[in-house]
């Protein structure tokens, strides 16, 4: 199916009728902040916590009800991912939360002055932990992005990887504030040809595309689900042979054999679980299939194929308003097309980001400004970090009267 396909044969409001929220007439317009949840998704919650609310492991019907449901969270985020038979995927609260725990367990394996690179274009979620690993001995430089491309060339990165032992490369899918779609294997490829293991950053690519870990080569594949439509959580994946180098964090007497539940601090929230177990039934809907037919992986990746094809034209209609706007400079790709997700930011040549933001807001509208946590790239590009950029970001609920609207709030003081 070509990206242009699915909204002639999509029937939107059929969609957003799944979202409670969506029916208050607010313009969700901040999805890369937040995706709002179908109503499957707290429903699912709502019955764990008020039927099977135990610990797991302990044998009762219960608590193996409790037990299975943190089983087949697993099992659904690494098919979410692509990860069957290759690795495994472990949850958390929020990416910064897996990132840091994986850094951790790398510096305890690594010899001092092990090269750490990480892309200038990352969100800080995967770039602070590793950076701070500089303190402990570790040599953490910094993948410099091109300043009239906003992207990490190549070249660039096979220099760094030339002058010394590299043992990680941390860069990001789709950068949260430039919303390019970066060429993520070639850059594992060239990692991997220097021995080094490639941390990718889903958090901004997740919500508008399937995720394929072993398409991409990738050693580390980490995203929020709280930005796709599932409950405030995260999902890091993990090669077999990568997640074999490092020791998972958890109680000392929790064998390796425990699988995730190494590398989970204290367990995760198995309510949380519940309402990632739903999301399935959300992304058969999206995909068109009938109530009752099997899910596997390639629903998943119908569904994201639909998702992809509602999004086109609200970020082809978004870019060529601003676009029309003299005053207007877009940070980062400045086209509407396949190559970049719907979050797109932008600045004015006088006017603040506070000042446009607050007027939108007024429609009423939910769009943000700030430095979207890629306070590094604001530096680098010599945006204000206090007040950042303009950024609005859709996903595949949105609807193009959403965007005309946003377009006419805009036009009113741009």
């Amino acid at each position: 199916m070509a990206l242009a396909d699915a909204p002639a044969t999509t029937d939107v409001s059929k969609l957003r009728a799944h979202f409670p929220s969506l029916q208050s007439g607010f313009a969700y317009l901040e999805n890369a902040g937040g995706s709002q949840v179908p109503r499957c998704v707290p429903d699912a919650i709502h019955e764990y916590m008020t039927t099977t609310y135990v610990q797991t492991g302990a044998g009762y019907p219960q608590s193996v009800v409790a037990t299975e449901n943190v089983d087949r969270a697993h099992a659904f985020a690494n098919t979410f991912v692509g990860g069957d038979g290759i690795g495994m995927t472990i949850l958390a609260s929020s990416t910064t939360t897996l990132v840091h725990m994986l850094a951790n367990a790398y510096a305890l394996t690594m010899a001092a002055g092990t090269r750490i690179i990480a892309a200038e274009t990352g969100h800080e979620a995967n770039v602070g932990p590793w950076a701070g690993l500089a303190k402990r001995g570790f040599d953490f430089q910094v993948w410099r992005m091109n300043r009239e491309t906003c992207q990490c060339p190549l070249k660039t990165l096979e220099k760094l990887l030339q002058e010394k032992p590299t043992k990680i490369v941390a860069f990001p899918h789709a950068s949260n504030l430039l919303g390019e779609i970066v060429d993520a294997r070639a850059i594992a490829d060239l990692a991997h040809s220097y021995g080094a293991r490639v941390v990718v950053d889903g958090v901004a690519y997740a919500p508008h595309r399937a995720i394929d870990v072993m398409a991409l080569d990738a050693d580390y594949y980490v995203f929020s689900w709280y930005k796709v439509y599932a409950p405030h959580m995260a999902a890091l994946f993990g090669k077999e042979e990568a997640l074999g180098e490092i020791e998972g964090p958890n109680h000392f007497f929790i064998p390796r054999e425990a699988g995730p539940y190494k590398f989970e601090l204290g367990g995760i929230m198995h309510e949380s679980c519940a309402g990632l177990n739903a999301l399935p039934r959300y992304l058969s809907a999206v995909a068109g299939r009938p109530e009752g037919a099997g899910f596997d992986r390639q629903t998943i990746v119908d569904a994201f194929q639909v998702m992809a094809s509602l999004e086109l034209p609200l970020q082809r209609r978004f870019v060529e308003f601003l676009q029309s706007k003299p005053n207007v400079r877009i940070i980062g790709p400045a086209h509407g097309e396949s190559g970049r997700v719907s979050t797109i930011s932008f600045v004015h040549n006088s006017l603040t980001p506070p000042v446009i933001v607050n007027h939108v807001h007024k429609h009423p509208i939910g769009i943000r400004y700030g430095d979207a946590y890629a306070f590094r790239l604001c530096k680098a590009l010599g945006i204000d970090t206090a007040t950042g950029v303009v950024r609005a970001s859709f996903v595949h609920y949105n609807t193009i009267e959403e965007i005309e609207r946003l377009c006419a709030a805009l036009d009113g003081i741009l």
